[in-house]
């Protein structure tokens, strides 16, 4: 059974998007996107340098158009004639993939797969979802740092005393760290037991944290008249790793997300559950298959980098690809 899956802010790097403008309608979608999300994915993609691309109400819709671009690439059959029509996007994918996730911001492109949002509201979503959560880091000055190795327990309760929050539990020994500059940098002198390193990343804000608040209650105004559909694929959530068959449940989910913790280890738990035996991550692919190397052995991965993966990776879906209809109920 196949899961695609759809990855998180930090992700991005210069120029990511330049090989997948070489493929067939590719800057035509982003040239529509960007006027939707009244944003310039095409300069942002190709020629804006590290720090542009850090900041946050730039880096989630680019994400998100990143993986929406390479999914339809992945699903040529989508892309032809289909529109921006949720229904007509999901059709293909719909009859090869057992579930979809995405890691935070990801979330936003996994329910376009699945049919949930149309590609022009996710758009919307994640443009206003970046600048409502960049006004919201502004207010402090806070970050997140990635701790690598330990027991998850013995990190937790470490974050706690020193006033931070786990705002990604990943697995496979990887929590991050979310709080103020001044608690991370106690973090960084005062490393849990076992902890092999702490990383600090390249975001620009405490996310999914109660600093986060005032871009929830921004968000919530907004979601309020978005067009939403049931999914038509198993949607996994990142709040508690459970399959969620609301739209409108999922659309509460994806703004409630944004000042909650992560959990991809609950997400990769239900993969498992299914009976996922292959992953494929959509650009800019790479974090998430490393984590399921290491949380989920035996099941094949694979990333997509570049327009150069995509042979492979239809070859593994060619192996794996389940109908729905076929997967374990959950």
């Amino acid at each position: 059974m196949l899961v695609l899956v759809a990855p998180g802010q930090g992700a991005q790097k210069p120029g990511f998007l330049t090989p997948w403008l070489d493929l067939p309608g590719v800057t035509e979608r982003l040239t529509w996107w960007s006027a939707v999300s009244g944003l310039d994915l095409i300069h942002y993609g190709t020629k804006a340098d590290e720090e542009e691309i850090r900041d946050t109400a730039v880096a989630q819709p680019l994400l998100v158009a990143a993986a929406l671009a390479s999914a339809r690439a992945l699903f040529p059959e989508d892309a032809e004639g289909a529109g921006n029509s949720a229904e007509g996007f999901s059709e293909s994918a719909r009859a090869v993939l057992g579930a979809t996730a995405g890691h935070s911001v990801g979330e936003i492109a996994a329910a376009a797969v699945a049919g949930v949002l149309t590609e022009e509201t996710a758009m919307v979503l994640v443009r206003h979802r970046g600048l409502a959560m960049a006004e919201a880091a502004a207010q402090a000055e806070t970050g997140m740092s990635a701790v690598l190795g330990g027991e998850q327990d013995d990190v937790v309760a470490h974050l706690t005393k020193l006033g931070l929050t786990p705002a990604n539990v990943n697995g496979a020994g990887q929590i991050v760290a979310a709080g103020t500059a001044e608690q991370l940098a106690a973090l960084a002198a005062d490393k849990p037991e076992g902890v092999r390193r702490v990383v600090p990343l390249a975001v620009a804000g405490a996310f999914h944290t109660d600093h986060m608040a005032p871009a929830v209650s921004a968000l919530d105004t907004l979601i309020a008249g978005a067009p939403v559909a049931d999914p038509r694929l198993p949607y996994v959530s990142n709040r508690d790793g459970q399959v969620v068959t609301s739209g409108a449940e999922i659309a509460q989910r994806l703004v409630a997300q944004v000042s909650n913790p992560v959990r991809w280890d609950l997400c990769m738990e239900t993969f498992q559950r299914l009976g996922a035996t292959a992953i494929i991550e959509v650009a800019p692919g790479g974090t998430l298959v490393g984590i399921a190397k290491r949380a989920l052995p035996g099941v094949k991965t694979l990333a997509l980098k570049t327009p150069d993966d995509l042979e492979a990776a239809r070859a593994l879906i060619a192996e794996h690809a389940v109908p729905v209809a076929d997967t374990p109920a959950e």
